[in-house]
């Protein structure tokens, strides 16, 4: 039987559009995409644009939707309860989230296989936001993560873990890029895994890394000159 399972996204948001396009070109195909309208989506959405600065965008979630045939429901906020109902009549197998604000446990609990999540960075190192800004920072290596929601903030088992070559041609824009569109491809490797019925998990050590809220201007600028200047420590070239 086909895995059954919900998107839900930030409405449009750029790190849910690229993720969408993989996964469907990998043949799977959401039951139905729920997308948030809100104040909450614009600003996420006008931040990762703002980040990948002059890169490709993928074809919008409302094109996508429409080729392939897939529902498309709007919610102001994906723990209301008009989310929670239609995820319920659903009764997905998984959710799959491309871009959300923080679930509640009253949405987590209703896939009976789990919610999964890409997290833009390697964990458990690097929790929170604006992971690409603080490896740069920090000195730390880039990538993306594939993990299980639980209730605390990236903290769930880990499915997936890659790092990203970063070259010295490299910019913060194109890292943020190719980032989310590693991201996407894990996702569609995870979506393998649940199809196949073999998921790997690995508990995080969660005294390890710390969780990080949005960088500071004057840290991301430090950042970016550590990777302009070369002075970055884990260029793959």
């Amino acid at each position: 039987m086909p895995l059954k399972f919900a998107f839900l996204v930030l409405e449009e948001h750029p790190y849910g559009r690229e993720m969408l396009q993989i996964i469907l070109q990998n043949n799977f195909i959401p039951k139905i995409i729920i997308q948030e309208a809100s104040a909450v989506a614009d600003e996420e959405r006008q931040k990762f644009y703002t980040r990948m600065a002059g890169q490709p965008r993928p074809p919008t979630i409302a094109e996508m939707a429409a080729a392939y045939g897939i529902s498309v429901r709007a919610v102001k906020n994906h723990n209301a309860d008009e989310c929670r109902q239609m995820l319920e009549a659903l009764a997905p197998d998984i959710v799959v989230l491309g871009g959300t604000r923080i679930i509640k446990p009253y949405i987590l609990e209703i896939p009976a296989r789990g919610t999964v999540n890409v997290h833009p960075g390697l964990l458990p190192w690097l929790r929170g936001s604006a992971s690409v800004g603080w490896a740069l920072y920090k000195d730390m290596p880039v990538g993306a993560t594939v993990h299980f929601i639980d209730p605390s903030i990236d903290t769930g088992d880990i499915i997936l873990r890659e790092e990203l070559p970063v070259y010295r041609h490299d910019t913060y824009e194109t890292l943020n890029y190719r980032v989310t569109y590693l991201a996407a491809e894990l996702m569609a490797r995870t979506l393998v895994f649940f199809d196949d019925g073999e998921i790997p998990r690995l508990p995080q050590d969660l005294s390890a890394g710390e969780t990080l809220r949005v960088i500071p201007e004057d840290l991301l600028a430090e950042g970016i000159a550590r990777l302009r200047e070369g002075r970055y420590s884990h260029f793959a070239d």
